[in-house]
């Protein structure tokens, strides 16, 4: 490579790197004043670095076949920022592209007048929506996860305001146990901020957060309003209780508005994954569970599936990291197979995350079968789906429609795809989708297809757990354009 080759490699590093430069404030400001969140190609560019932002615009050519320059979406963000636009995800990647590579132009539209036709929806809403309060109930994986994520979006637009969580105990350093854990974690990395702890008043602080620490036994024995916490919903990750009668008790404390359960309910409880049926949400509901993750993670894909082609049955097996719930060696376990070593062993288990899927998509009832095996893996799990379809396809067509399920479809926020050769799980932790499609595993004869979706069961779950809470606070945030 000669001198001038290099120099212009550095030369265009430097002009993405200035460009990626000028629009972190611009992203800061709509988020912090407007609730709007940037987004390109799906992937958010809330408190991202320069380094994310130009990793983002990178994703682009893999779908398109095109490079999107951050000096082309630079004017979006721009023009973005002078509109009266409020509560919403807005994809300026998607944006740009359309407007200078797909023809979505009309005539000679500036691009002010692009964006005001493609965001009308969400042109001149007003938000006159009091802040609702959350409370986690129990903070093991799922809920420190879940706090993560509410903090990392703190500010005066943010509506889900984390006012505390319950955990038992309470004996010598616990609230400094409980501040490190959130602090540090061994597989999803640093706290993005600053964490302190206020003993005086038994509370964490995190990146302007007030996180109040009760310590109880019991969902029925708090009084939230002693606390200055109101018509909370409460999100119990603990998986104690799982019945009506069980999380009803959440409902007895005072203070108390919903409960949602991070994990699958019983009887008539509304099993929601977001993204398909949480249209099923009203007002009304008192109780309900966000499923578990691997019902997140397929039941998405799975409706795509049957929406274009139909299925007429099918089997489901997880390759699943291991959880808590296993030994880290041999010791007495309930469950068969559970009680050996998690880190030494494949463990083949059952799920019930098949059948799980006719709660929220019933016209799969009883069409699928499913298995589970625990591998000595932390984090990110993967669901091979086996299914015989009603209509023939083949593998290009078919990783073609699930790409533009990923991009455009009311799926967006639940489907990622990747066409990566190389990609290997520990490439997906911190996945904010529910399941990312393996274009390159996916094989097709006829009408029977086998695919692979990988899940951050950790992360991309917890991003899902969220989606149902704004649901039940009645916060609808559009994202814009599908």
């Amino acid at each position: 490579m000669t001198d001038l080759q290099n120099d212009r490699t550095l030369q265009s590093w430097e002009e993405r790197q200035e460009y990626a430069e000028l629009m972190q404030p611009l992203i800061g400001r709509l988020y912090r004043t407007k609730g709007v969140e940037i987004l390109v190609y799906g992937r958010s560019l809330i408190a991202g670095s320069t380094i994310d932002i130009i990793k983002a615009h990178r994703l682009v050519r893999q779908h398109e076949g095109e490079k999107l320059r951050l000096r082309e979406s630079f004017p979006f963000l721009e023009a973005l920022s002078k509109i009266d636009i409020s509560s919403a995800r807005v994809d300026i990647g998607k944006l740009a592209f359309g407007y200078l590579h797909k023809g979505k132009k009309q005539g000679n539209e500036t691009i002010e007048q692009y964006l005001e036709r493609e965001l009308a929806d969400a042109i001149g809403r007003t938000d006159d929506q009091e802040p609702q309060d959350v409370v986690l109930y129990g903070f093991g994986r799922i809920g420190r996860l879940l706090a993560r994520l509410m903090i990392e979006r703190n500010g005066r637009t943010n509506k889900l305001r984390l006012r505390a969580i319950v955990v038992r105990g309470g004996k010598g350093n616990d609230l400094e146990k409980r501040a490190s854990l959130l602090r540090r974690d061994s597989v999803h990395g640093p706290f993005n901020g600053s964490i302190t702890v206020d003993h005086e008043n038994n509370a964490i602080k995190a990146n302007g957060t007030r996180i109040q620490v009760i310590y109880a036994n019991s969902p029925d024995e708090i009084d939230y309003t002693a606390y200055g916490i109101k018509d909370a919903i409460i999100v119990d990750n603990t998986g104690i209780w799982k019945d009506e009668e069980g999380l009803g008790l959440h409902l007895k404390s005072k203070g108390t508005k919903k409960v949602l359960l991070t994990a699958p309910a019983k009887g008539a409880i509304k099993n929601i994954v977001h993204g398909v049926n949480d249209k099923d949400i009203t007002a009304d509901d008192l109780i309900l569970s966000a499923a578990s993750c691997t019902t997140n993670a397929i039941t998405p894909v799975l409706k795509a599936m049957n929406d274009r082609f139909g299925i007429r049955n099918g089997h489901v097996e997880t390759v699943h990291a291991y959880t808590n719930d296993q030994n880290l060696i041999d010791n007495f376990h309930k469950a068969d197979r559970r009680g050996r070593s998690a880190p030494l062993n494949m463990v083949l288990t059952e799920t019930g995350a098949a059948k799980a899927v006719a709660k929220a998509l019933p016209e799969l009832a009883g069409l699928l079968t499913g298995n589970a095996i625990r591998v000595p893996t932390p984090n990110v799990s993967m669901a091979i789906m086996n299914l015989n379809l009603k209509e023939a396809t083949d593998k290009e067509s078919l990783n073609n429609f699930l790409r533009e399920a990923a991009l455009f479809s009311e799926l967006q926020n639940q489907i990622d795809y990747t066409a990566s050769t190389e990609i290997v799980s520990s490439d997906l932790v911190g996945s904010r989708y529910a399941g990312i499609v393996d274009s390159q595993a996916t094989i097709v004869d006829g009408d029977r297809a086998v695919l692979y979706v990988w899940y951050d069961n950790e992360f991309g779950y917890s991003c899902q757990v969220l989606r149902c809470v704004q649901d039940m606070a009645g916060f609808k945030v559009l994202t814009l354009p599908l």
